[in-house]
């Protein structure tokens, strides 16, 4: 097999480009809502886990916390989502994807499902069950992403 003329043209420069046209389904797709990406995450992580402490969002989104309370507090003047001071300790707040934040992102997973069809439609059945195969055997040893 010759080398790939470029970074992109090779096996794990292609499973890039995929990971790219997904990204860029996201991002459009939370575009649309006003978000950035970073937003739409968050109140995607909020629906999926309510009250979480701003310090597990940081860790989450693997950003500085200065960052998650800049962030917040745009989310906030939306009025997408509320920081809750937990009774008794006043330094520690949880937050709370509002109705509107939750309501703003629904239809999400339905969309990264359209996206990914729209990436495995050159493949029929067959075709796709190898890759699921062989994409399973090459992630089997790897450490799994944390959320």
């Amino acid at each position: 097999m010759d080398a790939p003329e470029n970074a992109f043209d090779s096996p794990l420069g292609l499973l890039r480009r995929i990971g790219w046209a997904q990204r860029k389904a996201a991002e459009d797709w939370v575009r649309e809502r006003e978000l950035s990406f970073e937003q739409g995450f968050v109140l995607g992580y909020l629906a999926d886990s309510p009250g979480a402490r701003q310090r597990d969002i940081a860790q989450m989104t693997r950003t500085s916390a200065a960052s998650v309370s800049s962030l917040l507090q745009g989310l906030e003047r939306r009025g997408l989502v509320e920081r809750r001071t937990e009774e008794g300790d006043e330094r520690s707040k949880r937050v709370y994807a509002t109705p509107a934040g939750a309501e703003l992102i629904v239809g999400f997973e339905t969309a990264m499902a359209s996206a990914d069809e729209t990436i495995l439609a050159p493949l029929d059945p067959d075709e796709r069950d190898t890759l699921d195969h062989l994409l399973r055997k090459i992630t089997a040893e790897l450490p799994r992403p944390s959320r």
